[in-house]
């Protein structure tokens, strides 16, 4: 049976089912949020003369929830457009509508008697062989479905999100008993290519994968700290991004989730494992009861294991809490040699052998917590998985984690471990020593370009369900490199696609990166049918190298600045004029000189998380490699007959003039930085250049022809540069800007307009990409600009424009 999900009815408008309902009003759905019908009057409502029997009353819960979550920072919805999708009800006046929805997710308490209540009504309004699901982070999918009909229990299971949706990239997939095998099939599929999720397929089993494993972790780690003496501070940094993990690290996370959350996750496995080895574990430290206590609680109490404060100077600082003293203290700088030596090491898994080899405290927290969580996920399969790599996925999307225990694990080697394990009192499940009796000496390896894991029962590798719609340069990268340089490499995607990879810090672009551009084009016209521009870090481009730039002009070798700028340009121009279509693969940051190549680019494949924007004016310039020129570009061709000219180049200036950069790849076309027919959406970041290949074959069967140059481009000359000026001028009087932001405002309208022209003029591009790098290496020369691009490469920030 062909399914398709038009429209999904929420109900629940808790923080979970408020964001779910954004979710999926993201991707177009059509959604029914729901929630109770208030039981008593408000005070104010009262003497409005409102009664209960008054829809804005019925439905204020519901509709409080979800503006609440509109509000909240950051965002789930890619554009407030989106919220159009979403119509808001009860569950009295409402549960009827169910009726006409495809899929329906229960969000509402965890508790198991109201949740079958809902259930109950569900029931009398669904449509046989609807999808029926529960959003439920631990209550065993099997006791929600007693009772039900047998079509409900058929096409019901347990549908787990984390928090926030649109974020975390984790979707749990719960069958029940009488769940049909093609319904997860559909499940794990579209959260996949619709959702943009990791779906992992779980047992029914305490707290499902990713919280057993997670709060496990987390509790081991409570208990770490009293035995190792350890501070709040030397937790987060060891348990950040050094390892892998996000900045928010342990107990900043705990904080924002709420200390009471985790203490109700770990009582739930306390009282339903008792015979789980690590049982004592979840049990709550001394301290944590203390904090649970005294109601500090995280973010929501105003105080956790971290409180922000005014100090007298009236600036804010976080203090951290002293486990000993139960004191407010200014947190410490924490000095590691290990955390030092990690520094050095850009790859994660070559930076766990130093954490591993690590002599100090830091060294010692490493092994103790790795090796303890190496022996708990293998004692787990085939518990709550029978295949290790779902427990790898559900921590890396749930949790934030770049690397799963598994891939950990590999990364020390498996057999190198064992010795080590048995130093701390750790010992692994028989099957880890089976494996390796057996000659197998990891749990993953690529071969042939394809990721394969061990299967235990099997005894054998086998590949990685599900990948096969995706391309990972990492499993590629080493057989099918064509040519690279210190910055690029470019790889044979197959099918007469290449792809450039960036690999600088950040992807920020520079020489190498322009040399490895022009390579790739040169080789792609030449024996192949199209390019795609993508990598598998964590951003597309952060922008261009600003520290290159900053030297020049301190030296005031402009010649150098211009020969750069120029060649910039000339890449650029390459990206837009080649004679094969050019794919950009934009995601997450793509910001700067990474923003211009998308501008450039045939299409743009872009995540639904990108955060794309032409910022220059924060360092004092202009976009100077074809940014500025582009948008004069576009702004020539959205002039529409009857329009007024004037408000589309305000629109354009001040989407550069603000810097402004998109919270999504939706909202990058609504800036303009992408152009309609000419971008496509991937929602989930796996599938991205496997897309981006495959547009480039389209575009290429479709028979694609190199374009011609632009001569026709309308500037408004001196007409557009007065209204400019005027704005610029009026922002400074009123002390909004600066005196220099008025200067930049002002050349950047000059390039905009096309320079001093007495009248609106047909321009070409070459002539705008000259005047472009004259302001640009105008601005190079300021004193201002290069204070302030001094300032941004003494504090260590990304160097991007």
């Amino acid at each position: 049976m062909k399914r398709t999900i038009r429209k999904v009815a929420v109900l629940g408008s808790g923080i979970m089912g408020s964001r779910i309902a954004c979710h999926f009003a993201n991707i177009g759905a059509e959604v029914l949020l729901l929630d109770m019908v208030p039981k008593e009057l408000s005070s104010e409502e009262e003497g409005k003369g409102l009664t209960l029997e008054n829809k804005l009353v019925r439905n204020k819960i519901v509709n409080a929830a979800l503006e609440s979550t509109v509000k909240s920072n950051p965002s789930p919805v890619f554009t407030k457009k989106v919220l159009t999708n979403i119509t808001t009800g009860n569950f009295s006046d409402n549960m009827k509508d169910i009726a006409g929805c495809d899929w329906v997710i229960e969000v509402v308490v965890e508790r198991l008697d109201i949740k079958k209540q809902i259930y109950e009504e569900v029931e009398k309004h669904r449509t046989p062989g609807t999808l029926i699901s529960s959003n439920t982070s631990g209550i065993p999918i099997h006791l929600m479905a007693e009772g039900r009909s047998q079509d409900f229990r058929e096409h019901f299971c347990g549908t787990h999100f984390f928090n926030p949706p649109r974020y975390l990239r984790l979707l749990e997939i719960i069958p029940g008993p009488e769940t049909k095998p093609e319904i997860i099939d559909f499940l794990m599929h579209y959260g996949d290519k619709f959702l943009g999720k990791t779906t992992v397929l779980c047992k029914d089993t305490p707290a499902f994968i990713a919280n057993r494993v997670g709060v496990y972790s987390i509790m081991a780690l409570l208990h770490l700290v009293e035995k190792m003496d350890l501070t709040v501070e030397e937790v987060d940094k060891y348990t950040g991004p050094a390892l892998g993990r996000p900045k928010s690290a342990t107990f900043r996370t705990t904080d924002v989730v709420g200390l009471d959350t985790m203490i109700n996750v770990s009582g739930g496995l306390y009282n339903n494992l008792p015979n789980d080895k690590a049982h004592d574990l979840f049990e709550l430290p001394a301290y944590v009861k203390k904090m649970q206590e005294n109601k500090w609680l995280g973010d929501k109490t105003q105080q956790g294991f971290y409180k922000k404060i005014k100090g007298a100077d009236g600036k804010s600082e976080i203090l951290a809490l002293d486990l000993k003293t139960f004191e407010y203290k200014p947190q410490q700088k924490i000095k590691s040699a290990t955390l030092e030596a990690t520094k050095l090491v850009e790859n994660l898994r070559e930076r766990m052998k130093v954490f591993a080899k690590g002599t100090d405290k830091a060294g010692d927290f490493f092994r103790t917590s790795f090796f303890g969580l190496f022996e708990y996920v293998s004692d787990r399969i085939p518990e709550i998985s029978d295949e290790l790599y779902r427990i790898d996925d559900a921590m890396r999307a749930g949790f934030g984690w770049e690397l799963g225990p598994f891939e950990v694990w590999d990364s020390l080697g498996v057999r190198n471990s064992l010795e080590g394990m048995e130093k701390y009192g750790n010992k692994p499940a028989p099957w880890v020593v089976e494996m390796l009796d057996s000659g197998i000496e990891s749990f993953y390896k690529v071969d042939n370009g394809v990721k394969v894991y061990y299967d235990i029962p099997s005894k054998s590798y086998k590949a990685v369900p599900g990948t096969d719609d995706f391309v990972i340069l990492d499993n590629i990268r080493e057989s099918k490199t064509i040519w690279k340089n210190s910055g690029t490499s470019i790889i044979d995607l197959g099918d007469g696609i290449l792809n450039l990879e960036i690999h600088t810090k950040m992807n920020t672009i520079g020489g190498e990166v322009i040399q490895g551009l022009n390579k790739a084009l040169d080789l792609a016209e030449k024996d192949y049918r199209g390019l795609v521009i993508g990598n598998d870090g964590a951003n597309f481009s952060a922008g261009a190298n600003i520290g290159m730039i900053f030297m020049a002009a301190v030296e005031q070798d402009w010649d150098e600045i211009n020969i750069a700028i120029r060649m910039f340009q000339n890449a650029m121009m390459r990206v837009r004029y080649s004679s094969i279509p050019v794919v950009a693969a934009a995601h997450n940051l793509t910001l700067g000189g990474g923003c211009e190549l998308c501008l450039h680019a045939d299409h743009v494949q872009t995540n639904a998380e990108t955060y794309m924007g032409l910022v220059e004016f924060g360092v004092g310039l202009i976009p100077g490699g074809g940014g500025s020129k582009e948008f004069a570009l576009r702004i020539s061709d959205e002039f529409k007959e009857g329009q007024i000219e004037q408000m589309v180049l305000r629109d354009r200036f001040l989407t550069i003039g603000m810097a402004k950069v998109s919270t999504s790849g939706v909202e990058a076309y609504e800036l303009g930085y992408l152009q309609k027919d000419k971008y496509s959406i991937t929602m989930n970041r796996s599938r991205l250049i496997a897309d981006a290949k495959e547009t480039a074959i389209e575009l290429a069967d479709a028979g694609y022809t190199k374009p011609v140059q632009r001569k026709d481009i309308r500037v408004l000359g001196r007409q557009g540069m007065g209204i400019i000026y005027a704005g610029a001028n009026s922002m400074f009087a009123g002390n909004f800007i600066s005196e220099h932001d008025k200067k930049i405002s002002e050349k950047l309208g000059y390039v905009l307009c096309g320079g001093d022209l007495s009248s609106p003029t047909l321009v070409s591009e070459q002539y705008l990409l000259d005047l472009e790098r004259e302001v640009f290496l105008s601005l190079c020369g300021e004193k201002k600009t290069l204070e302030r691009i001094q300032s941004i490469l003494t504090k260590g920030k990304p160097l991007r424009n």
